[in-house]
């Protein structure tokens, strides 16, 4: 569920802080938890590592991010692949292929 228009999108203020600290030819990885942060213009052309649950993925934000959460762009779980009978028969014509 979106968050109200009235109150505006949500920015962590300490992330703001360390951005203000940091330049933008640095390419320091700035790390943070707040996966609900929104970017904003602001943000643009820095990298941020944004924690998963187990590790922090870099995110390179571009302005096409704006408007966007920082979590969308680093993926909790990992896909495997899909399971059954029909996943080892194609496996399996793969192989043979090879």
């Amino acid at each position: 569920m979106p968050r109200s228009l009235k109150k505006g999108p949500y920015i962590d203020q300490r992330l703001l802080e360390k951005i203000k600290k940091v330049k933008k030819e640095d390419k320091i990885i700035i790390k943070t938890y707040s996966r609900s942060c929104t970017i904003v213009p602001e943000m643009v052309g820095y990298i941020f590592g944004v924690h998963n649950g187990k590790e922090f993925v870099p995110v390179q934000v571009t302005e096409d991010m704006v408007g966007h959460k920082l979590g969308e762009f680093a993926q909790t779980t990992k896909f495997q692949r899909h399971g059954g009978k029909m996943q080892r028969e194609l496996e399996a014509k793969a192989g043979a292929e090879k």
